[in-house]
């Protein structure tokens, strides 16, 4: 034992901070991403986040940065493009900020550019770089590393031409402008708004050769997050995961071998836990219920699923996904997809679920079913205003055959409604003598247990692959309602909802 920790030790590497001045520094920044020769060895970013940087620990002291074995195993796979499925608390996203920052201050002409999901999360972030700098020895502080700004969200080092930025995902600028050689996501998974955009806008922003690390706990099935780890592979991006028990910390009083069930003593056998790690697991399991396999992460697709809180069967979902067809047809910049034309003779309805019509917010969408079958025929989803989205339900109604048109009434459907009366349109679907669908406590459920049933007894009549992602994050919120979860639309799900609750209704009237 005592000789398996002297070749431990005996591969770190030797760094004097008092040693450092500016050609020492871009020494070391030319070779920060070599990697140790030994498994046991250090990179050289692991010895001069251990030699120069502080941290804050649990008890409050600053203590040098060791990386732990979460960190260690990210470092050992690290490469340029990097998405991390993380276990809460892991300590990656102090890492990452420890890792950009040692190349921002050793190699000039560098913008590293850090994103989180809130103001909060980003200002926390920048504390902990701040204090990266604040510890640095004063020769550095004083000579190379000498500050010209040193706010809330940036950091900029004159003499290296080098900045270090931290940003949140809600600022619609992120990026813009820049040229950034590092970046880091933070908590993608809850980025607000529209995630995929503002991250397309971020690599938008990336100078050839630069470095991204995207990392997040898990938040549900679907998301961009959840969308970047299932394509990562094809796009040559490095996955990584790292389970909880990666963390030491998370133990607990050690359970009776006799008392283990049989999924716990195979998590033992494959993982090789310990009886204080099944403890642990056990008091997780009983305080988080259904969050405890999305909180503390134990395999790459449960993990995504395991909240419990999925509205829709995720199994059939994602099974008519992988079947789902191409639209025949897209018309109006891809806004709107086309499976099945009008046939003579048969009866459609097209369903509105209108939105503000704003460029920000949710969508507005459409859908065409066909009334016998219910089968989808054509759906919409965009923004656009109260009269140029009645214009597009008239057009699509005239389309087929002369359609119901079903549009939801409540907030911004008052007005689509106004407009299409004014156009003189005609079989405008109505509730207890008033034009267009309530969506209220009592109908809302029934209409989504309407959707519910066709995927579960008819998930061929489902075509579109953006109504079927949208299922996927369709959730039971905490307050006890169904919705689409942090940063994802159920615009589509709504439209279809109504579109078969109306349906109903038309049919039990005999059409009339």
């Amino acid at each position: 034992m005592a000789a398996n920790e002297g070749r431990k030790q005996s591969t770190r590497r030797v760094i004097r901070p008092e040693d450092l001045d500016r050609a020492e520094l871009e020494r070391y920044g030319k070779i920060l991403d070599r990697r140790p020769v030994s498994l046991s060895g250090e990179t050289v970013a692991e010895a001069l986040s251990r030699a120069l940087l502080r941290v804050r620990g649990r008890d409050g002291k600053l203590t040098p940065l060791v990386a732990n074995a979460a960190q260690r195993a990210f470092e050992r796979r690290r490469e340029e493009h990097n998405i991390v499925l993380k276990a809460r608390q892991m300590g990656m996203t102090s890492w990452v900020a420890a890792r950009f920052f040692l190349k921002t201050m050793t190699q000039p002409g560098t913008l590293t550019l850090e994103v989180a999901h809130t103001q909060e999360a980003a200002e926390e972030i920048f504390r902990i770089v701040h204090r990266f700098w604040r510890e640095l020895p004063e020769e550095l502080r004083k000579g190379p590393l000498k500050t010209s700004r040193a706010n809330v969200r940036q950091l900029a080092f004159p003499a290296l031409d080098a900045q270090y930025m931290v940003m949140s995902a809600g600022d619609r600028n992120a990026g813009r402008g820049l040229t950034v050689q590092n970046l880091h996501g933070s908590e993608l998974a809850r980025w607000p708004g529209e995630a995929a955009e503002t991250l397309a806008g971020l690599r938008a922003a990336l100078a050839p050769g630069a470095e991204v690390i995207l990392e997040s706990t898990p938040d549900g099935v679907g998301g961009c997050f959840y969308e970047e780890w299932q394509k990562a592979a094809a796009m040559g991006v490095v996955r990584h995961f790292l389970p909880w028990w990666l963390e030491p910390r998370y133990r607990a009083r050690a359970v009776e071998e006799e008392s283990l069930t049989e999924e716990e003593r195979g998590l033992r056998a494959k993982q090789g836990l310990t009886l204080e790690q099944i403890g642990y697991r056990r008091q997780m399991r009983a305080s988080l219920r259904g969050l405890a396999r999305q909180e503390f992460a134990e395999d790459e697709e449960s993990c995504f699923r395991a909240s419990g809180e999925s509205f829709f069967d995720l199994d059939r979902v994602e099974t008519r996904l992988r079947a789902a067809p191409e639209p025949m047809a897209t018309r109006a910049n891809g806004e709107l997809q086309v499976w099945l034309p009008a046939v003579a003779g048969r009866r459609y309805l097209v369903a509105a679920d209108p939105a503000g019509g704003g460029s920000e917010g949710d969508f507005s969408a459409v859908e065409v079913l066909d009334v016998e079958t219910a089968m989808q025929c054509a759906e919409f989803a965009g923004h656009r205003g109260v009269g140029a989205l009645a214009a597009l339900v008239r057009e699509l109604a005239a389309e087929y055959n002369g359609a119901w048109i079903v549009v939801e009434r409540n907030n911004h459907g008052s007005g689509v409604l106004a407009h299409l009366e004014q156009a003189g349109a005609e079989r405008v679907f109505a509730q207890n003598g008033q034009p267009g669908w309530l969506t209220n406590m009592v109908t809302r459920p029934v209409a989504l247990a309407r959707l519910e049933t066709l995927l579960a007894e008819r998930p061929d009549c489902v075509m579109s692959r953006r109504l079927l992602g949208e299922c996927r994050s369709f959730v039971r919120l905490a307050n006890g309602r169904t919705g689409a979860r942090a940063g994802a639309h159920d615009d589509r799900v709504m439209a279809m909802a109504i579109g078969l609750g109306a349906r109903e209704e038309i049919l039990r009237l005999g059409g009339r």
